[in-house]
């Protein structure tokens, strides 16, 4: 009996699937399953709380910082995924051609990705510093400038300073994935196009990027949901400053969890985060239905 039950596919299925599910229940169900129950209590550190219902959310939603920190995320990560995929799709079509010191520079670009966010973030606190930024002293050594930038003083200014941050991190997240999609696209495609005489603007249009959007659709929803979810960029680049100009939906619900001790607010608000993290999830499952992408199909 033991031997037909260990033979059983099913069973054996279900033994190996156990501990990336027991992983999952412990750091990943069990968090967030606490984290919404939290949002409905006014629990505080140190304390006990009791139910509230939707009192957090009322309170978080006609809240004029946490508005503004929704603004901050939608805006962060808009325009962090539009220059990311826009240079990522374009790195990886100039590292996919027969260049010299290919596979150097496809090393040299995961560079970014590879070092610890921390560092990254000290390195641009450096770089942006109001009186020692080497942007501004290169900027003003070819007299396109006057006078050093306050990149992290002025609310605009920090927030495309960060938008930047997370760009030069996030790229090669982006062109190594679409690098590796693009290998599986065969090169007879592009002689049969060439051979009827296209352009390498319809190749790109009619070839690669049919081709290369199921792919797409799935770094993308990385790169949204990384995205939006950032905190250590931005905790240690600005700390959500200045004026709470670069404060996300994150670092706020941090900022009144921890420092402030609100755990039920905090964690009301980081609930808030999930139906955006959804819609981001949908869009590219039902995209990804569409298989008449990879046929040249409209379904």
């Amino acid at each position: 009996m033991l031997s037909r039950f260990m033979n059983n596919r099913n069973v054996l299925g279900m033994l190996f699937m156990a501990p990336a599910v027991i992983l999952l229940v412990v750091f990943l169900t069990y968090p967030l399953g606490l984290g919404v129950w939290l949002g409905f209590t006014d629990t505080k550190i140190g304390g006990e709380g009791s139910f509230i219902g939707l009192d957090n959310y009322s309170y978080l939603f006609g809240d004029s910082l946490a508005q503004l920190s929704l603004f901050n995320t939608l805006f962060y990560t808009i325009s962090a995924s539009i220059l990311k995929f826009a240079l990522g799709l374009w790195l990886a079509i100039l590292l996919n051609k027969n260049v010299p010191l290919k596979t150097f520079f496809r090393a040299i670009v995961l560079l970014p990705w590879i070092v610890p966010t921390a560092l990254s973030a000290l390195a641009f606190w450096w770089l942006y510093d109001a009186q020692f930024s080497v942007i501004s002293w290169a900027l003003m050594k070819m007299g396109l400038i006057d006078h050093y930038i306050d990149f992290l003083g002025d609310p605009w200014n920090a927030r495309w300073s960060t938008v930047f941050a997370n760009v030069w991190r996030g790229i090669p997240f982006v062109a190594i994935s679409l690098l590796a999609g693009l290998q599986t696209i065969s090169p007879s495609l592009y002689e049969a196009a060439a051979i009827d005489g296209a352009t390498p603007w319809q190749q790109f249009r009619h070839v690669t990027l049919p081709l290369l959007t199921p792919i797409i659709a799935v770094v993308m929803t990385f790169s949204v949901l990384f995205t939006f979810t950032d905190f250590q960029l931005i905790y240690v680049l600005t700390r959500g400053g200045p004026l709470n100009a670069t404060h996300l939906m994150a670092t706020l619900s941090f900022q009144r969890a921890i420092p402030g001790g609100a755990l039920g607010e905090g964690a009301a608000l980081a609930t808030y985060m999930i139906p955006f993290l959804l819609a981001a999830i949908m869009f590219s499952y039902f995209g990804l239905q569409r298989r008449g992408w990879q046929q040249g199909g409209d379904k």
